[in-house]
C-alpha cells in the first residue's frame, strides 16, 4: 500500500506538550488512524483534540487527540475555564473561534507548545440547546487560517462529536470520540499514486462504493468499475493529473449499488507534489451527497421547464427560459448563457443585460455586444466543460480575471450536455454568500441536462432559419427603385411555423422614365420548394415586363412558363402597370386578391379587377385587363392572403380590417403606413407580402408628339418636317440641328434594316428632347467595330451617339425602340443696353 505522504504535506509534527502526557485513550488501529489523519489533513487540520470539563468544571481536560500522536509539539493537558485560552473562550461563549497565525500569537495560553509562526487554530464549542459539553480544538498549518470550506466541514465534525457526548450525558465520556464521529459523517478517504494506479482506501470509502474489504485489491480500476460510464471521463482526470491544470478538484459522480439503486457521491482531491514538482500522490475524500426527495413544487418546476424549453425554438428564447427558471427561484443576482462553438464561447443571454453588472474584463475585451470569448481564457469553465460536471464554487473562491465579479458570494457553473458533447455553459452567480442546498444541486443538474438539449435544437433551428432568411432575401428585391411622381414601399414577413421561408413575392419594375409595373404574387405553400418557384416566377415576370409586353401578355407568358415546369404548385399574381404622367393604371389578376385604393380624401375601396385563373392551372387561360385612373395623392395597396386571412379570420373580415387601417393611416409616410397595415400579426400561419405605392403625379409633365412613318421614298423627309414643326411649336429651335440629324439616322436605319411599321415619338421634359424610333425587329442596332476611310456605311449610329446626352435601345412588344436624348441649349439673354446696328453699316 502506498504511503499517505505525511512528510510532504507541509504540516508540523505535534504531540502532547507535557512530559507526562495524559492518557488520551489507546491509539486507534493503524488503518483507522491513517484514514482519520487523511481526512483531517484534507480539511486543513494536522491535529484535532477534545476538551471536556473536569471535576468541578473549573478547568477543561484534554481527553483525546488524533492526527500526529508522536511529536515534539502538543497541546496543554489542562486549561482553566476562566483563562484566556481559545478553547476556554469558545467553551464560555458558545461561539467558534478561528485564528490565523498572527491572531493565535495574541493568546497567552492554550496554543501549541512551543508556539510556531505558521500555525493556525480553531476552537469549536461542543454542545446543543445551551448545554456546554466541551470544546474541539483543531490545529492547521495554513498561514491564512482555515478556509471557509474547511470551517464548514470542521463545524459538522464538531457537531458529530457533540452528538456522541450528548448520548453519554451522566456517564463517563467514551475514550474514542474523534474516530466514531468521523465515521458517522461517512467520509471516506484515499491516497492514490498516479504512476502505479494503486490506491489506499479506508473502509468508509469502500462502503460508499458498495465494495467489501475482501473484494478490494488496492487498484484504482476496481474503484472506477462501480461508477456509471457517463461519469468515467471526469474521474479519469483525477487518475491522470497534470501540474499546469490540476489543482484542488471537486466533482460529483454516481455509483450503482448491488440493489440497483443509484447513489450520488462527492469527491474532493488535491495533489501532493514530489521533489520534481509533479504530482506524486493524490489525496482525496469522498462523501455521500444527500439528495432530498423532490417536493411537489420541484416536480412542477421541472415539468414547467420541460414544457417551456419545448416551445423555445430560438437560442434567445432558451436563454429567457433559463433566466426565468433559475434566477428568481434561486435568488441569484446574475445568469449568463453561452454557446460553445468550436473553441469559443458565444454569450447569447445575460441577465441583467446592463454591462455594468458584469466584469470589467468582459466590457473591455468582449465589447458591448458580448460576442464571444476563447475557452482557454477561462480555465474554470474549460475544466467544467472538459469534465461535464456541475461545479459549485462557494463564497470567497479566487477566480481568473474573466470571472471576477460574476459570483463573489457563490458561483454555479453548469456545463450543458447534448448528445454526449457540451453544447454550452450556464453561469449562475450570487453577490452575497450562498449555501448550496441539496435541492438546489438537484435542480441545477436537471436544468443543465434539459437546457443542453434545448440549446442544441435551438441552434440548429436558428441555423436553418438563417439559411432560409438568406434564401428569401436573395429572391426578393434588395431595394425598390426611386420613381418619378411616386413612392413605393414593401414589407415581407415569413411564417412563424415550420421553415420561415415562403412563396410570397413582390417587385417594382421601372419600365421607362414614366411607366412602372407593380407586381405581387403568392406561390402555394411556404417551403423551400415554394421559394424556389417564387424566385423563378419573379424573374420571369420581370423579364417579360422589361421586354415591353402589356400586362395581359406578361401574365399569359408567366402562366405558360409555370404550366411547363415540373411542379404541382400554382401561383396567384396581381400585376399593375402605372403611367406616372397621367395616372392611368392597367390591372391584371391571376387568382389573386383585388388591390386596395385609398383616395386622396381618405376613402378606401377594392378595385374591381376582372380576374383570371391562378398561374400554372391552364395553359390557355386568359387574363383580361382593367383600366383605372389614379388621382395624385392616391395610395395603391397590393397584399397577399397571409395578411388578411387565417384560421380565425375570414377573408372578407380581413380585407375590411386592412381597408380600415389603410384609411386611417397617414399617407405622408408610406413606410409607417405599411407598418400600420401589418399591425401585430402574432403567430402568423402564412407569410405576408405587402406593396404600397403613393402616387403623387409628376411635377414636370412631359410634352409628347408622335408620327407614323410611311414607307415611301421621301419618308425621312416627312419625318424631318414633322420634327421641325414640333420643335418650333415647343419653342426649342436651338436643338433643331442635332435632333434632325438623330431622326434622320434612326429612321433611315429602321426603314433599311427592318420590316413592318415604324414610328417616331418626341418627348420634351426638363430641358431635354427624347427621340424614340420604334420598329418591329427584336434585334438591337449594331455599331460597326472598325470604320475606315473606305467604309460607306455604319457611321450613322456613331454620329447619333456623339450628338446625344444618352443613347440606347430597349425591347418593346413586337420589336424594339431605339432612343436618344439631346439637351436643349440654354438661350443667352440679350444685353439690356445693346443698340441695334444700322443696316448696311460697318461696326464702329
Amino acid at each position: 500500500m502506498p504511503h499517505d505522504g505525511r512528510s510532504r504535506a507541509g504540516f508540523p509534527a505535534l504531540r502532547a506538550s507535557e512530559a507526562g502526557a495524559p492518557d488520551i485513550g489507546s491509539p486507534p488501529p493503524a488503518a483507522e488512524a491513517a484514514a482519520i489523519d487523511r481526512v483531517l489533513r484534507f480539511a486543513g487540520a494536522a491535529l484535532a483534540a477534545v476538551y471536556v470539563p473536569g471535576a468541578g468544571e473549573e478547568e477543561l481536560q484534554l481527553t483525546e487527540m488524533v492526527g500526529c500522536a508522536t511529536s515534539e509539539y502538543g497541546l496543554p493537558e489542562h486549561l482553566p475555564v476562566s483563562g484566556g485560552s481559545p478553547a476556554a473562550y469558545a467553551f464560555r461563549t458558545g461561539r467558534p473561534l478561528w485564528l490565523n497565525p498572527p491572531e493565535l500569537a495574541a493568546y497567552p495560553e492554550g496554543g501549541p507548545m512551543p508556539p510556531r509562526a505558521e500555525l493556525s487554530l480553531g476552537a469549536l464549542p461542543l454542545g446543543s440547546d445551551g448545554t456546554r459539553l466541551g470544546c474541539l480544538v483543531v490545529v492547521g498549518a495554513a498561514r491564512t487560517g482555515f478556509e471557509a470550506e474547511h470551517q464548514r466541514f470542521l463545524q459538522r465534525y464538531a457537531d458529530a462529536v457533540a452528538g456522541l457526548l450528548q448520548a453519554t450525558t451522566g456517564r463517563p465520556a467514551p475514550a474514542p470520540l474523534l474516530g466514531p464521529a468521523l465515521q458517522s459523517l461517512r467520509v471516506g478517504s484515499f491516497v492514490l499514486v498516479p504512476n502505479t494506479g494503486l490506491v489506499e482506501a479506508d473502509d468508509t470509502l469502500l462502503e460508499l462504493l458498495s465494495i467489501t474489504p475482501d473484494d478490494f485489491d488496492g487498484k484504482a480500476d476496481t474503484l472506477l468499475a462501480h461508477a456509471l460510464p457517463e461519469d468515467m471521463h471526469a474521474l479519469m482526470s483525477v487518475l491522470e493529473p497534470s501540474t499546469p491544470a490540476f489543482g484542488r478538484r471537486e466533482l460529483e459522480f454516481r455509483v450503482r449499488r448491488p440493489t440497483g439503486e443509484m447513489r450520488w457521491l462527492n469527491l474532493s482531491c488535491r495533489p501532493v507534489l514530489g521533489h520534481d514538482d509533479r504530482p506524486d500522490q493524490v489525496l482525496g475524500v469522498v462523501t455521500a451527497t444527500s439528495v432530498l426527495r423532490r417536493s411537489a413544487d420541484d416536480v412542477s418546476r421541472i415539468q414547467w421547464l420541460t414544457a417551456a424549453l419545448d416551445d423555445a425554438t430560438e437560442v434567445r428564447e432558451v436563454g429567457r427560459v433559463v433566466v426565468a427558471a433559475l434566477r428568481e427561484p434561486l435568488g441569484a443576482d446574475r445568469v449568463a448563457l453561452a454557446e460553445l462553438r468550436e473553441d469559443r464561447l458565444t454569450v447569447t443571454m445575460l441577465d441583467p443585460p446592463q454591462p455594468s453588472a458584469w466584469p470589467e474584463t468582459w466590457r473591455a475585451q468582449w465589447r458591448s455586444e458580448w460576442p464571444d470569448a476563447p475557452v482557454t481564457a477561462l480555465p474554470t469553465l474549460q475544466l467544467a466543460l472538459r469534465d461535464g460536471r456541475t461545479d459549485l464554487w462557494p463564497a470567497g473562491t479566487a477566480f481568473e480575471p474573466g470571472l471576477v465579479g460574476v459570483g463573489n458570494g457563490g458561483l454555479a457553473v453548469l456545463p450543458l450536455p447534448a448528445k454526449g458533447r457540451p453544447a454550452g455553459v450556464c453561469l449562475v452567480g450570487w453577490d452575497q454568500p450562498h449555501e448550496f442546498a441539496p435541492e438546489e444541486r438537484s435542480l441545477l443538474t436537471a436544468t443543465a441536462a434539459l437546457v443542453g438539449q434545448a440549446l442544441k435544437r435551438a441552434h440548429a433551428h436558428d441555423a436553418e432559419q438563417e439559411l432560409a432568411t438568406l434564401l428569401q432575401r436573395s429572391l426578393l428585391p434588395r431595394r425598390l427603385p426611386e420613381l418619378p411622381g411616386g413612392t413605393a414601399v414593401a414589407r415581407y414577413l415569413p411564417a412563424r411555423r415550420g421553415l420561415q421561408v415562403g412563396g410570397d413575392w413582390y417587385d417594382v419594375i421601372a419600365l421607362s422614365e414614366d411607366r412602372v409595373a407593380l407586381v405581387i404574387g403568392d406561390v402555394q405553400g411556404h417551403s423551400a420548394g415554394a421559394a424556389t418557384i417564387m424566385g423563378q416566377m419573379r424573374t420571369a415576370v420581370r423579364a417579360y415586363a422589361v421586354e415591353g409586353h402589356p400586362p395581359d401578355v406578361v401574365m399569359s407568358h408567366a402562366n405558360r412558363l409555370l404550366v411547363g415546369m415540373e411542379t404541382d404548385l400554382f401561383a396567384t399574381c396581381c400585376y399593375a402597370e402605372l403611367d406616372m404622367d397621367g395616372g392611368t393604371t392597367l390591372f391584371v389578376r391571376a387568382g389573386h386578391l383585388a388591390p386596395l385604393v385609398r383616395h386622396p380624401d381618405g376613402k378606401t375601396e377594392e378595385v374591381e379587377v376582372e380576374g383570371g385563373l391562378p398561374l400554372g392551372v391552364l395553359a390557355e387561360a386568359e387574363f383580361p385587363m382593367t383600366s383605372v385612373v389614379l388621382a395624385p395623392g392616391t395610395v395603391l395597396a397590393l397584399v397577399t392572403d397571409g395578411l388578411v386571412e387565417s384560421a380565425d379570420l375570414p377573408l372578407d373580415e380581413g380585407m375590411s380590417r386592412t381597408a380600415t387601417a389603410l384609411s386611417e393611416a397617414d399617407p405622408g409616410d408610406p413606410g409607417r403606413m405599411a407598418d400600420a397595415l401589418l399591425g401585430d400579426a402574432g403567430r402568423r400561419e402564412d407569410d405576408v407580402a405587402l406593396l404600397l405605392l403613393r402616387y403623387d403625379g409628376m411635377k414636370i409633365r412631359p410634352t409628347r408628339a408622335g408620327w407614323a412613318v410611311w414607307r415611301l421614298p421621301d419618308a425621312v423627309m416627312h419625318a424631318r418636317r414633322f420634327t421641325a414643326r414640333t420643335l418650333r411649336r415647343w419653342k426649342v429651335e436651338e436643338a433643331t440641328d442635332p435632333v434632325l440629324l438623330v431622326v434622320s439616322e434612326l429612321v433611315t436605319n429602321a426603314l433599311v434594316h427592318t420590316q413592318g411599321p415604324v414610328s417616331v415619338d418626341l418627348t420634351l421634359r426638363a430641358g431635354r428632347v427624347r427621340v424614340s424610333v420604334s420598329d418591329s425587329s427584336p434585334r438591337a442596332p449594331a455599331k460597326p467595330v472598325i470604320v475606315d476611310w473606305e467604309a460607306t456605311g455604319g457611321r450613322g449610329l456613331l454620329l447619333v451617339e456623339a450628338m446625344s446626352e444618352s443613347f440606347g435601345s430597349v425591347p418593346v412588344a413586337g420589336g424594339k425602340q431605339v432612343w436618344s436624348e439631346i439637351a436643349v441649349p440654354r438661350r443667352e439673354p440679350a444685353p439690356a443696353d445693346a443698340e441695334p446696328r444700322p443696316e448696311g453699316g460697318s461696326p464702329p
